[in-house]
This record gives structure tokens, C-alpha cells and sequence, in this order.
């Protein structure tokens, strides 16, 4: 390196370019960034955005970037603001429209022909289609360049290059969104951008593709030129370019070869190809089907040769058809002769037609792309097809004879056409497909089997070939559907989440569409699809299907017993089994298996229980793709761990290891070694009947693809992923990118016609996932699994592309057919489709590993994320910085911060080789750190696999903020602020990197860019990639463009959503979420969602009036508030996020509806609240604010321990901890204040054996208008979100709920709550304290509403919007549910997923979802709750292992469990304890004793059904405690931890007469939400709600 130093005076600006360039030619960024400061007054243009060229990488796959050049920072889009040295041209339209872009390819002024293609993979295979010839490509999907381009000089076996369509580039120029510099593939020899300089081709990027694409929809092809202004003109001004009107030219002529070629020599069919612009492939295809091909001029004399051929092949050419009669009268002589057979592909069919005497038309803007539906006239089939024409033949003038062969159902024109008698036909689309899909290469069959009867002489009928040599066509009965049962997924837990809610709310809106009475058992109480009539708003002027939920709903568990007592109930004709995951899918085999479903006449719907087994059967599964020749690792499928050890003998170490009929990889990892596999064998076994044993392919790329196929075998693929983690973790807890960025058109398209052809072998009816291993060195790939159903991917595929596919699979699953349905978002074309985005997605895990104590933070092929988020963009650095936000606020970006995210800011280099080359929930912040110090790109990519073009996006992130570090926010060049949005800074982000990382705010920025101008514009998602005119809703912002595809004009209320589902805050706060923007609708109000996960109702797009997919951050809120013009914000209903940034709206000048975020901050605030409760008399447990820790320990000594350490603004009790000793307290407060930097932390005296009450109501003006009373089954000590919670209170007395409405009308009026709330109180002794407020919906607020069957959250809304609120139930002005129901809630736990984490249960929350059950008795609601949490009933054995302090109190319990029948083994202690009691048990031993019988052999040999295992603060053995509570989740033994839940389980067993037996479902009360609902009626009071006075 050569230090260069730069001074520059003000006097000599001027000479700034020359300095900047030589310090970036000898430093590069080091000294630009010394150059920028020195010169405050360096245009923005010049100064912001260039870097000196890398070297090109010498070995492997790494391909670096053009040498030939600098390459711009961060690969985005520049607008009209280009770097330094990157010229600048100008696409100039007819029209008038002018747009500046970045030159990528040879500056060449030209003219031509401005089109676009909507493909997403080929551009290699595009540019070198003679079709092309004088035309300019828009792409509309903006990223392109990724895989580079293969070798010109690699030939074929026909001498033919192998990788391209002709010889050269016929296209004129090429626009795109966005280019990359860095390309990775592991054919790829150079650049896109060397490859267009080679053939003198222009290119820009940085230019809004999708606007362009919308004007050629609107106003058809445009004639365009492109300009670059020389940097010197000699002789006076440059000559201006004319426009071309290439319609008006023969470009047939010009690509046509000029004397006769022949391919095949010898082949057994002589066929005579008339080149009117041949694609290679197309000869490829006729020689592999043994035809000697001669190609021919396009002028070549056909009547006087074609006799003396087997057939002719009309090939494709570009212009217009009217431009080469000549060859069409030849033609007309050929076909008079009737004698060869002729096959014609696009403009081949055009030629045809003409000649058979109909006419051809100039489309609007003709049909170029992948993903064009051609419906065959004669088998009904519809096929996907690549096409690229911009004329098309008239069907109407064919005379007769003639028909049409393929018609385009979307825009209803001609797609080919045959003779009814003669051996011609022809399609309009390009059944060679380079680029595109492969479904009608049979084509080439079909002209090959008329060349061979006509010879032999013998008939040829197309019909009947199409129907033999086709993918089938089937035409199975519709099924006659009056009556459907669906089963739901239950409650959320880690692999099996909101999707499941998402998927089966919109499989019944399709139901109900098509006229069905739906029976929905799901006992997910806090999902949208559990709705009833008493909860859904109903809006006035929308059709009862569009709402609302099933015909009739159970909260009962899903299995066997509860489903057959439904069936018998209601006697549905039909069930589907495919919207409920893992859960639905087990159940219903389980129903074939045992008989239930022939035995009540009960017919699946979808994909038949055969196919589920066949793909959930790894055996089976295996044999089934050996059927058709399908590539799969090598494995074996075996039920014993002795059998999987020999297994792995025969694979070798490492080998992978699967779990059957299991969801989100559960059981499965790399195993290493013998030991390995012994211990995760057994564990896999415990919960599945079989495992499979294979070759591990770790490190190859993860691909996955989405399926749809109905009942005639239609089959598409609606949207494909790539994972960002290499195999080896799970997909769902990988950074997922769709479309996917590193594939070539080969691989895309080789993995989605394999993917076609194995769902159509299975024969699965509706929507499936399958999931590949890519080989990142080779074309080779293996199957790794079909999932038979909707999946996590099918939500994220649904919500990436627009495509509804639980509607599609519910309304296949009818045997409706793809063509029959309709495209939701565009209105008017069909679903039979595959859509086109012109942005891209990336999908990134939330976890919540640091909740958990001892758990392993390494991330592999088992799942342990517990939710996700997706972030849309138009470039990959936009897109990734978005999803990071989004996963968690606290994160800026794709950075390595000191402290928090791993920590790898201050990690050694040892550390973080490690931290890159093991997987963990913050490895992305890993690659971070490395790049920031300068590790290149080829070592990460060594260390982690991740492929090297994901890697150089992120060291372009990396790079840009090494530039944006320490320059004064008021010396910012205006450009370089816009590269940053464009590469998905954020304002914050950038407050943090200018200046000193202090002197500037988020707000500061963000004056500053409005300033400049600089906003990001709205775009919207349509399916088409702009293709299509759609007036969808589905929206989001991007800084890469330069126009808003909508106007605004609503004006409506913006509702913030949830977010990401994590520990705290989930499903139910997208029913909260859902319920407020449904009211506004039922109030004529226009709603605007902002929202980001992809698992939820609430960003369905037919949900409200506008839906924006994006961050729910203060800069983003911002955005969409002042764009939409909002009236006001809802922050009440979204969880914690919104609350969080509440008070900063308010600031800024929002409209924050109901409570004042004032208010909301002396809740949030743990000093504000504790000091206002004491203004209000309301009594709480003894408090401090936080000043020091010595401060905190005096008060630990005046008050004495237990002490509760609570920080401000946090969710699910981060961080709180209940302090037992002086040293437990000091390690807390350092753990508090770490995720409470900004807001106080507040230590109060912890009330041990009180009784936790949940309040959830709502309030108007600080007065109480309707609230409900539940209380938790365990004692204050366990989370609300962990506890058991029974609604109506159980032990409370009428002085005691009297205290209750006292304190929540108290704190209610000191609040001044407008809207909704929830508090948290404690009663012990009588007397009543409080512990928080939320002023927001809370997670009980679905449970409390639907128990009191009264929807709190529209009376919250209305409140809050200053609506008339709705009467009453007589029984909600208790604050109960009404009489004679008792409901219960229960929590989900995902321990088992999680490696070592603590199962047991404290102050903060640790569950994954909840359930609930209603009953006559809360014994029955409790049991039905327990059992649908996963937590089987035992049979007989009961380990049971209590500390010493608490044995007295659980004495009885004990007694009750042993009079019941259940047989008791205690541990060492606890037996002696029960010896002495007269208590029944055997003993068993700890393991450690080297006495047998042990603990461990004993649940790990199944003998024992249920573990209670009470332990406290003093209990001894507490490693040995730990290890038993995790042996018993480990092997799926079902785990109680708490003394109040035993005591009630043994409680309701006693009530029910269930004890020592399997539980009959009939047993207990099995009726349905509105049965319940109808049996318990109360009249509602007339009037609306009165609000409560504090007393």
C-alpha cells in the first residue's frame, strides 16, 4: 500500500475529481474517504460512490468482479447519481420518457426496440436468442448478472455452443434494476459486463425496471435509444440518433444463416429447418430424437426441396411476419403438396397460419418471459411455457380444416394450431425452452411420430400422440363435498406455528366461497380461524364468506379419540387433512389406519392418506422416487438403533440421521460418529416409529420449490427459495432468498421439472414443498424430502409472491381445476401460473436461544427458531438489512456490534473463525465482524460454505458503511445518503456511523434526507412482475425507484401489526391485529396494515385496504403515515414494537389514537408506573428504582429476599429474575440493564404464595367499559404467558374480585386508558396488589374474549376512534364468561427442540404457544387443555421427585394420585419421604449412585408415563435435577413443574374418574365454541356498556 495524503484547499475545489481519483486508484476507499472530508464542497455525484477494482479471485468458484473498471459500492441501484468513474447513459423513449442509468456494457449509442421479459433466470440464453435481434431487454427482475456467464468457446457434441441460443448477442441493449459486480457460479469463466463489452453491447442499470415495464404495458413496444455523452465531440454537436421502427425491417434476413448447415448426419429423420432465427437448443432437441437436421436460409426454396425430406421445421425469428411473404407462399406450396409433416414454433406458427390463409396482429407488447399458460384445445391440459413474440396469429380467419392447438389463457390468444387431417401443427411458444420450462418438449415427440407414420404410411392423429406421449391427463370424478371437518395444527410451537393459522383461515374463506359448511377442530384459541360469529366483526358491505370463521368450532385436542367424537357428532362427508402441519397429518393417518374415516363414510379431500404415508414413510418414500429414476442420498430406513448403527456402517461417518412423520427436522442432525448416532437414535425413535440413515451431503446449497398440482395433473411450481445457510441447517432456521439468487437457468429449471415429475409420480392433489441438495460445484442434486401439505415455506412462498396457495389447495382439494380458478390479486388471469417478482425476498429466523438457560445455541438440521420475518426489496442489501431489523428492533443492520448479536465485535480472530464455521443463531453478525476487519471473501466462504455472491453483497454493505463512518452528517453528500437507502441503511443506522456516532439522531438524518429529496416510493406486488394490470393492495417501500405504483388517496387509519412471533408475542397479537383493521372496515373506514411476518392473517392482503410489508420501525411508520396522508395510528394492538414507539410518533407529530403515549410511558416506564400507582392508592409490593448496585443491595437488606429485578419496555419478561441472595441480585441487574439501556430497571419485594390474576378490558377516558378476571393455576412466580390460566377465578372470594375492579378502575383512571389493557395483579391474605398494567392488547386478550364471548379489541378499537361501541352480554358486565362455562388455558412448550435448555419454568416466559378448552367444569376444560398442549394423560407410572420444603403441601396430591391407581416411583429422598407417608412407590435410584434400578433407565425404556418434578431455590441435587427434567423432555415423558398444576391434574383426574386408564374422549365434554355459546345464553343489555368508577 502507498499512504497517500490529500490537501485540498476551498480555493481548489475544482480540483477535487482529480485527487479523489488518485487516491482511489493508489488507497482506494481509505483515502476517499479522506478526499470526501477534505473537500466538503465535492459534488455529490462525483464524490459519493467509487472504489478501485478488486483483483479477480484465482481459484474455486469465487468469481470476482470486472477488472477492466472500478466497481460501485454495494451493487445497488445509482438513480441518476453515478460513481466517479462510471459513465453514465441515458434511455431515452419515444415518449419523451428520458432515465439515467449506469453503463455496464459497451457504450454504444443505438436504437431499437424497447421490450421487457419477465424471466428470472437465463439472461445467458435471452440475449443470445435471434428473436431478440434490434430489441432493447428490460428485465424485470431487477437483480441480474449473479452467475456470471459460462464459456463461449465450450462447444457441444453438434459443435453448437453449448451454452448459448446462437453465436452471439442478437439483442441491442439490456436495462436492469440492478447489476451484479460480483458473480459466482461454478460455470461461470466472466462477468455479464465483460461478455456485453465483448460484443459491443450497451447496458445500464440503476434504472427503475418496473416503471418501464408498466409503460410497455400501457402503451405497448416503444421504440428507444440509448445515449452516452462522448467526453469530447470534434467538429461541433453530436449528431442526433433517430428512433427505429424495426417492425418496418426483414431482421429475419439478418439473422437467418446464409447457406445450408446439416446437424446429425445419419440420423434415421431427414428434416429440412428453415431458419428464421434458430435457437440452438431447438437443434439440440431434433438430433437428440435421431433427426438429421438441415438448416436452411429463410428464403430457401421449399416447394422444389421439402419433398425430399422426412418433415419441415419452421423455427422462430424476430419482427414482423408480414415481413418475409416470401417464405409464406413457399410454405402454401408445401402444404397444397400434403406430403411432409410440419412442425412450426413461434414465428414458425405464425408463418403457418399465414400460409394456411389466416392473418397476424401486432400484440400490445407482445408475450416474453417463462410463465405463460397455454391451454391445449384437445386434452384440456394448461402447460407452462417460455415465449417470446410481440405478434400473434387470428384464430378467427383459420379456414377450414384447421383448428387451434393452444390457446394462452390469460390473454386469450393463439398459441398454435394443427390441421384436423394433415400432419401440421404448430406452437407459438418455444417448446425448446432456453431459456424457461421443459413441459411441452413432447412436441418434438409428437413431430418425430408424424415423420415416422407418414413414412411407414400409416394415419397420424395429433390427439391421441399428445394423450400418449404427454404428462396424463386424468379426469377423476369431482367428489361430492356438502359438509368439510379440518383439522387445525393447534397450538404454536417450534415447527409448527402461525402459519398453520394463516393457511386454514384462508382454506375456509375458500370453503365457505364455494357454498360449504365447515367444521374446524383447532383448540389454537388465540388464531383467527377459531372464530366465532361473537367474535368476528361482521363488515356490513362484504359477503358473508370474505368472513368470518367455520360453521362450527372445537376447542378439542387434534387426535384420534377427540376427531372421531366430532365426526360422530357432526357427520361431515369430507375432511382435509393437508392446512394443519404435522399435527393434521398424523391425525389423519391415524384415522385410515384404525378404520374411522371408512367407518363414518368420511372421504379426504386433497392429496389421498396413501400419498401422506408415501412421503412421510422414509422407506417408502425412498422406493417411490427409485420408480422413476429419481436421484436421492444414498440411505436407509430402519426402527432400531442397532439397525441405524449398521446403517451408518455401510454410509460411513459423518451420515445424517431423519426423523419419519416428524416436523421441523425434529430428531435429525450430522452425526460424527458411533456414540453420536447411539444417543440420537434412541432420542429420534422416542417420538417417531422409524428414522432414516444417510450420506451426508453437508455444505451443498439448499433449494426448495413450491407445488401445486389438481386432480387432471396440471401440475405448476409457484415460487423457488435458496438458502443462504448451506445444508446442513434446517431451512427453517435458515436466511431463506426467493427467487434464488445463484442458480442458472439449467439448475432452476432442472430441479422445477424434477420437482413436477415427482409430485405427479406421488400423486399429491393441492400444494406440497420439496426440498433439494444442489451441489455447488457440479450439476449433480438429490431430493431431500416432499412435505405432502401447507408448510412454514408455503406461507413464506404465498406472502413472496402474491399467490394465494391455501385458497388454490382448499379449492383443489374440491377437484376444482387451475385453469378454472382465477388470479386473486390481478382479477384477471389465471392461477394456473407461476408468477414473476421483480423484487427479492429474504426470509430471517427469529430465535430466542437467550431465554434459555444451558440451551446450545447451534443451529443444525433440527429447528429452533420460533418465528421469521421477510423483508421485500429491489436489491439483495435492501432486502437482508430490512430482515435483520425486522428480526429484532435493537439491531441496526448487517453489522457486528461490541456488545449484544454474538458479541463478535471484540471476539478474537480464533473465536470468530469458530463463530463462522459452526452455525449459530448470530453467525450472520459473525460474517459481519470478519468483513469489517478485512478478512476476503474466499476465507469466509472456506469457513462457512455460504455461497461467495451472498458474501460480496454483504462486503458491499460493509464497505458502505466503512464510508459512511465519521463524515458530519452536514458534510454528507446527498448521494452517498441515497446509496445507503438504496442498499437498506436505515436512518438510525446512519445517525450511528456519522460524525462521532452521537452527534447525530435518527431524526437529524431524516430531516436531513427529506431535504435532499430523497423518500423511498411504493411498489406493489402483483404476481406478473407488472406484466399485468393489477389493482392489488400488496405494497411495499424501496429507496430503488422512481415512481409510486399507487395514488394516495384513502386517507385511512394505519394499525402497526405485531411483527415477528417470538417468545411473548405471537399468534395472538395478530388476532388482536386482525379484529381491529376488520372493525374499521365495518365502519366504513379505510384501514392501512403495516406489518412483516409472514406467518399471519393480518398481512393477507384481502385483510384490509392497503397492506404494507415493512419494517414496523419509527422511519418506516413515518414513511407510510405521511404517504397515505393516515388520520391516525393504532398502536394498541400490535404488542410490545409498536407500544415502544408510541411516545417517539407522538414526538414527531402522529396522530397516536387512543391512550396518549404519555400514558403509555408511565406504564412502560417501571418508576413512572410504580409511582403513579402509589399517587393512585393502588397497593404494590414494595419497590426501588435502580440508582446503583449498592443502592439495590440495602434494599435487598431492608426489605429482605426473595427480590424481583423488572426492566422497562420489555416483552415476556426479558430479563427479570427473581433474586434469592445478594449475589444472585448483583448478576441480574447487570443482566437487566443490559436490555433496558434506555429506560429504568425497578427491583421490588417478590410476594411468594400469592395468587397471579390476569386482567385483560377496555377502557374509554380512563373509565372501565368491560373487562374480564382470570386467574393462574400456579402461584405468582411463573410468567402469565407460561401459567395456566381458568376463566371464570376459582378461589377468589366476592371481596376479593370486588378489590380487583377497585384497583383495575383505579389505575385505569390514572392512566387516562383509551383503548385496551391488561394488568397483572397478585392476592394473597386477602389484599389485592398490583404488578403491572400493558396499556395494549395483550397475548389473554383472544382467550379472554372468546371465554366471555364479547370481542374486547372491537370495543377497544371503537374506543379508541371514538365509535359507538356495541351492547353488551349481561354476563361481560361481571367480568365473566357466562354461566355454566368455564374455560382454560394452557401454555406450549418447545423444550424438547431446544438442546439442553432447562424445561422449568420462572419469571420469564418460556413457552411457544398456548390452547385452550371449554367445559362444564374447569376440570374438564383443564384436562381437554392439558392433552391438547401435547401432554398425553398417563396410563400408570408417575415418577414423582419433590424437595423437601414442598412435600408437606403436596402430601394429598400424592394420596390422590395413588388412591386413583397410578403406580408411584420416587427418587431416593422422596421415596423415604413416601415410606414414611404410607404411600405406595418403588424406588429409584439416581444414576451417579451406581445402584439400580435408575431414573434414567426407566424413562428411557418408557416405563414411566409422566414426570413431577418440584424442585425450588433449595434444592441439593440441582445438576441431577436438571439432568432428569431434561432426560424426560428428551424422550418426549410428559414434565409438570409446578405444585399447582399436579394438584389440579390429580384433581380433575379424581372429579372426572379418569385416573390409572387411556382417556376416552367421550369421557368429557366435546361440544363445539357455539354450542357452548348457545347453551349458556344470556340476553345482551340494551344498552352500551357503562364504565366503571373507581370506588
Amino acid at each position: 500500500d502507498v499512504p497517500v495524503r490529500i490537501v485540498m484547499s476551498r480555493k481548489r475545489a475544482l480540483a477535487a475529481p482529480v485527487a479523489l481519483a488518485l487516491a482511489l486508484l493508489i488507497t482506494g476507499a481509505d483515502a476517499w474517504r479522506a478526499a470526501v472530508h477534505a473537500s466538503p464542497r465535492l459534488s455529490g455525484a462525483r464524490a459519493a460512490l467509487a472504489r478501485v477494482a478488486r483483483p479477480v479471485a484465482t481459484r474455486g468458484r469465487v468469481a470476482a468482479s470486472d477488472t477492466d473498471r472500478p466497481i460501485g459500492f454495494v451493487g445497488s441501484t445509482f438513480g441518476s447519481n453515478s460513481a466517479l468513474f462510471f459513465r453514465q447513459g441515458t434511455l431515452v423513449l419515444e415518449d419523451g420518457t428520458r432515465l439515467r442509468g449506469v453503463s455496464f456494457g459497451a457504450e454504444v449509442a443505438l436504437a431499437g426496440e424497447l421490450v421487457f421479459t419477465t424471466g428470472m433466470v437465463g439472461y445467458p440464453e435471452t440475449l443470445t436468442d435471434p428473436s431478440y435481434a434490434r430489441q432493447m431487454i428490460v428485465m424485470t427482475y431487477p437483480i441480474i448478472g449473479n452467475y456470471g456467464v459460462p464459456s463461449a468457446d465450450e462447444l457441444d457434441s453438434l459443435g453448437l455452443p453449448a451454452n448459448f441460443e446462437s453465436s452471439k448477442i442478437h439483442a441491442a441493449a439490456l436495462i436492469v434494476g440492478d447489476y451484479s459486480h460480483h458473480h459466482s457460479h461454478w460455470t461461470s469463466r466472466r462477468s455479464l459486463s465483460q461478455w456485453l463489452m465483448e460484443q459491443k453491447i450497451p447496458a445500464l442499470y440503476g434504472i427503475d425496471t418496473r416503471l418501464l415495464t408498466k409503460k410497455i404495458r400501457e402503451k405497448g413496444a416503444l421504440k428507444a435509444k440509448i445515449e452516452f455523452e462522448p467526453a469530447y465531440v470534434s467538429g461541433g454537436q453530436a449528431l442526433d440518433l433517430p428512433f427505429v421502427d424495426i417492425g418496418a425491417l426483414n431482421l429475419v434476413a439478418e439473422v437467418s444463416v446464409k447457406e445450408p448447415v446439416t446437424y446429425g448426419v445419419g440420423n434415421t429423420h431427414k428434416v429440412l429447418a428453415l431458419d428464421c432465427g434458430i435457437k440452438n437448443n431447438i437443434i439440440r432437441d431434433l438430433v437428440a430424437r435421431d433427426c438429421e437436421v438441415h438448416v436452411v436460409p429463410w428464403d430457401y426454396d421449399l416447394a422444389t426441396n421439402a419433398y425430399k425430406y422426412d418433415g419441415l421445421f419452421l423455427s422462430n425469428g424476430p419482427g414482423d411476419p408480414m415481413r418475409v411473404d416470401k417464405t409464406v407462399e413457399t410454405i402454401k406450396q408445401v402444404i397444397a403438396q400434403g406430403t411432409v409433416p410440419i412442425f412450426g414454433i413461434c414465428m414458425g406458427n405464425q408463418l403457418l397460419a399465414r400460409a394456411a390463409g389466416a392473418s397476424t396482429f401486432k400484440l400490445p407488447y407482445g408475450n416474453r418471459g417463462q410463465n405463460q399458460p397455454a391451454q391445449c384445445t384437445l386434452t384440456g391440459a394448461c402447460y407452462i411455457t417460455a415465449q417470446n413474440h410481440g405478434y400473434a396469429v387470428d384464430p378467427t380467419q383459420l379456414p377450414s380444416g384447421w383448428k387451434e392447438l393452444f390457446k394462452n389463457i390469460n390473454d386469450g390468444s393463439n398459441e398454435g394450431i394443427y390441421h384436423e387431417t394433415l400432419p401440421y401443427f404448430s406452437a407459438q411458444f418455444h417448446p425448446e425452452a432456453k431459456c424457461g420450462p421443459t413441459d411441452t418438449a413432447f412436441l418434438f415427440d409428437a413431430f418425430t411420430r408424424a415423420m415416422g407414420n407418414t413414412k411407414a404410411g400409416l394415419p397420424f392423429d395429433l390427439k391421441a400422440v399428445i394423450e400418449e406421449i404427454a404428462a396424463p391427463v386424468l379426469n377423476p370424478p369431482r367428489p361430492v363435498v356438502k359438509k368439510v371437518l379440518l383439522l387445525g395444527s393447534g397450538g404454536l410451537s417450534i415447527g409448527q406455528a402461525g402459519e398453520f393459522d394463516y393457511s386454514g383461515s384462508q382454506a375456509i374463506k375458500a370453503l365457505k366461497e364455494e357454498g360449504l359448511e365447515v367444521i374446524l377442530i383447532n383448540p389454537n384459541i388465540a388464531s383467527v380461524q377459531t372464530n366465532t360469529p361473537e367474535m368476528d366483526v361482521q363488515p356490513t358491505d362484504a359477503p358473508p364468506a370474505d368472513f368470518g370463521g367455520a360453521d362450527r368450532t372445537y376447542l378439542l385436542p387434534v387426535t384420534r379419540e377427540y376427531v372421531e367424537a366430532v365426526i360422530a357428532r357432526e357427520r361431515p362427508d369430507s375432511i382435509i387433512l393437508s392446512m394443519g402441519g404435522q399435527t393434521g397429518l398424523n391425525c389423519g393417518i391415524e384415522l385410515d389406519r384404525e378404520g374411522v374415516l371408512k367407518k363414518w363414510g368420511v372421504q379426504v379431500l386433497g392429496t389421498p392418506v396413501d400419498v401422506i404415508i408415501a412421503t412421510e414413510d422414509r422407506g417408502i418414500f425412498s422406493d417411490k422416487l427409485n420408480e422413476i429414476g429419481e436421484r436421492i442420498a444414498p440411505s436407509f430406513a430402519v426402527d432400531t438403533v442397532e439397525d441405524a448403527l449398521l446403517a451408518a456402517q455401510k454410509i460411513g461417518y459423518p451420515c445424517m440421521i431423519r426423523a419419519a412423520f416428524a416436523l421441523g427436522g425434529f430428531g435429525s442432525g450430522i452425526m460424527n460418529n458411533e456414540p453420536q448416532l447411539r444417543a440420537q437414535a434412541s432420542v429420534a425413535l422416542s417420538g417417531s416409529p422409524q428414522v432414516l440413515i444417510e450420506k451426508s451431503l453437508k455444505g451443498w446449497k439448499e433449494v426448495e420449490y413450491e407445488v401445486v398440482r389438481d386432480a387432471a395433473n396440471n401440475c405448476i411450481t409457484v415460487c423457488n427459495m435458496e438458502n443462504f445457510d448451506p445444508l446442513g441447517v434446517h431451512t427453517g432456521d435458515s436466511i431463506v432468498i426467493a427467487p434464488s439468487q445463484t442458480l442458472s437457468d439449467a439448475e432452476y429449471h432442472m430441479l422445477r421439472t424434477t420437482a413436477i415429475n415427482v409430485v405427479r409420480h406421488l400423486g399429491i392433489v393441492g400444494e406440497c414443498n420439496i426440498q433439494y441438495a444442489l451441489d455447488p460445484n457440479s450439476a449433480d442434486y438429490c431430493i431431500i424430502e416432499v412435505n405432502p401439505r401447507l408448510s412454514r415455506s408455503s406461507a413464506l412462498a404465498s406472502k413472496a409472491t402474491g399467490y394465494p396457495l391455501a385458497a388454490v389447495a382448499a379449492k383443489l382439494a374440491l377437484g376444482m381445476l387451475l385453469p378454472e380458478l382465477t388470479n386473486a390479486v390481478t382479477k384477471s388471469t389465471t392461477a394456473c401460473f407461476e408468477p414473476s417478482l421483480d423484487y427479492v425476498v429474504t426470509k430471517v429466523p427469529r430465535w430466542d436461544l437467550n431465554k434459555f438457560e444451558k440451551v446450545s445455541r447451534e443451529i443444525g438440521s433440527a429447528m429452533k427458531s420460533v418465528g421469521e420475518v421477510m423483508a421485500i426489496g429491489r436489491t439483495w442489501e435492501e432486502s437482508l438489512q430490512k430482515a435483520l431489523r425486522m428480526v429484532d428492533p435493537a439491531c441496526l443492520g448487517f453489522e457486528a456490534p461490541k456488545v449484544g448479536f454474538g458479541d463478535y465485535g471484540i471476539s478474537t480472530d480464533a473465536e470468530l473463525a469458530y463463530a463462522l464455521e459452526v452455525a449459530t443463531d448470530t453467525r450472520i453478525f459473525a460474517v459481519a465482524a470478519a468483513l469489517d476487519r478485512g478478512w476476503p471473501v474466499d476465507r469466509i466462504h472456506a469457513l462457512t460454505q455460504i455461497d461467495p455472491w451472498f458474501l460480496w453483497k454483504q462486503k458491499r454493505i460493509s464497505d458502505m458503511r466503512r464510508v459512511l463512518t465519521g463524515i458530519p452528517l452536514n458534510e454528507l453528500a446527498p448521494s452517498t445518503m441515497l446509496v445507503a437507502k438504496k442498499s437498506g441503511f436505515s436512518d438510525k443506522q446512519i445517525a450511528g456511523l456519522v460524525g462521532d456516532g452521537m452527534s447525530a439522531g435518527e431524526m437529524d438524518v431524516r430531516a436531513a434526507r427529506l431535504r435532499h429529496g430523497i423518500r423511498p416510493v411504493v411498489k406493489q406486488i402483483d404476481t406478473t412482475g407488472a406484466e399485468t394490470p393489477a389493482a392489488t393492495n400488496y405494497l411495499y417501500m424501496t429507496y430503488n425507484g422512481d415512481e409510486n405504483d399507487v395514488a394516495f388517496d384513502q386517507k385511512g387509519t394505519l394499525v402497526l401489526g405485531s411483527g415477528v412471533y417470538r417468545i411473548g408475542s405471537s399468534v395472538e397479537f395478530d388476532w388482536c391485529s386482525v379484529a381491529a383493521i376488520r372493525t374499521l372496515r365495518k365502519l366504513g373506514k379505510a384501514s392501512v396494515m403495516l406489518n412483516y411476518n409472514p406467518e399471519t392473517v393480518s398481512t393477507d392482503y384481502d385483510e384490509c385496504d392497503r397492506l404494507y410489508f415493512d419494517e414496523l420501525s419509527l422511519e418506516r411508520v413515518l414513511d407510510v403515515y405521511e404517504a397515505e396522508s393516515c388520520n391516525g395510528v393504532l398502536v394498541s394492538v400490535g404488542g410490545q414494537i409498536p407500544n415502544t414507539i408510541a411516545l417517539p410518533l407522538m414526538r414527531a407529530g402522529v396522530h397516536v389514537l387512543g391512550t396518549s403515549p404519555l400514558q403509555i410511558d408511565k406504564a412502560e416506564d417501571r418508576n413512572k408506573f410504580s409511582q403513579l400507582c402509589d399517587d393512585a392508592g393502588v397497593a404494590q409490593p414494595a419497590w426501588r428504582e435502580l440508582s446503583s448496585t449498592a443502592d439495590a443491595l440495602a434494599f435487598g437488606e431492608k426489605e429482605g429476599y426473595p427480590l424481583l429485578v423488572r426492566p422497562s419496555y420489555v416483552l415476556s419478561g426479558a430479563a427479570m429474575n427473581v433474586a434469592y441472595s445478594a449475589e444472585e441480585l448483583g448478576g441480574y441487574l447487570d443482566e437487566a440493564t443490559k436490555v433496558s439501556r434506555e429506560h429504568p430497571v425497578v427491583i421490588s419485594k417478590f410476594v411468594e404464595g400469592g395468587r397471579e390474576i390476569d386482567v385483560d378490558g377496555v377502557g374509554e377516558n380512563g373509565k372501565v367499559l368491560v373487562r374480564a378476571i382470570m386467574e393462574h393455576v400456579e402461584n405468582a412466580g411463573v410468567h402469565s404467558g407460561d401459567a395456566t390460566l381458568m376463566f371464570p377465578p376459582e378461589t377468589l372470594t366476592a371481596l376479593e374480585l370486588a378489590s380487583i375492579d377497585d384497583v383495575a378502575a383505579r389505575v385505569c383512571a390514572a392512566l387516562i386508558i383509551t383503548g385496551p389493557f391488561n394488568m397483572q395483579m397478585i392476592v394473597k391474605g386477602g389484599k389485592v396488589s398490583v404488578i403491572e398494567c400493558n396499556v395494549r392488547a395483550s397475548r389473554s386478550s383472544p382467550f379472554a374474549s372468546k371465554s366471555l364471548g364479547y370481542n374486547l379489541v372491537e370495543a377497544a378499537t371503537r374506543a379508541m376512534i371514538g365509535a359507538p361501541q356495541l351492547p353488551l352480554p349481561r354476563n361481560a358486565l361481571t367480568g365473566m364468561p357466562r354461566p355454566g362455562m368455564h374455560a382454560v388455558k394452557s401454555p406450549m412448550f418447545s423444550f424438547r427442540r431446544l438442546i439442553g435448555a432447562d424445561p422449568s419454568l420462572g419469571v420469564e416466559m418460556a413457552s411457544t404457544g398456548e390452547v385452550a378448552a371449554f367445559g362444564p367444569s374447569v376440570h374438564d376444560a383443564f384436562v381437554k387443555s392439558l392433552i391438547a398442549s401435547m401432554v398425553p394423560l398417563p396410563g400408570k407410572n408417575i415418577l414423582v421427585s419433590i424437595q423437601e420444603r414442598l412435600r408437606d403441601d403436596f402430601t394429598p396430591t400424592l394420596q390422590k394420585l395413588s388412591s386413583l391407581g397410578y403406580t408411584l416411583f420416587a427418587s431416593e429422598e422422596t421415596s423415604r419421604f413416601l415410606d414414611a407417608q404410607g404411600i405406595p412407590n418403588t424406588l429409584l435410584h439416581f444414576k451417579e449412585s451406581g445402584l439400580t434400578p435408575t431414573i434414567d433407565d426407566a424413562i428411557t425404556e418408557r416405563k414411566i408415563e409422566m414426570v413431577v418434578m418440584l424442585s425450588n431455590q433449595d434444592s441439593k441435587r440441582t445438576v441431577v435435577n436438571y439432568a432428569i427434567r431434561r432426560l424426560a423432555v428428551d424422550y418426549g415423558v410428559p414434565l409438570v413443574t409446578n405444585l399447582q398444576v399436579a394438584a389440579l391434574f390429580a384433581e380433575a383426574v379424581a372429579k372426572l374418574a379418569l385416573g390409572g386408564q387411556k382417556l376416552s374422549a367421550l369421557q368429557l365434554d366435546v361440544r363445539s365454541m357455539q354450542e357452548h355459546y348457545a347453551d349458556n345464553t344470556v340476553a345482551p343489555v340494551e344498552l352500551a356498556p357503562v364504565a366503571a368508577e373507581a370506588k
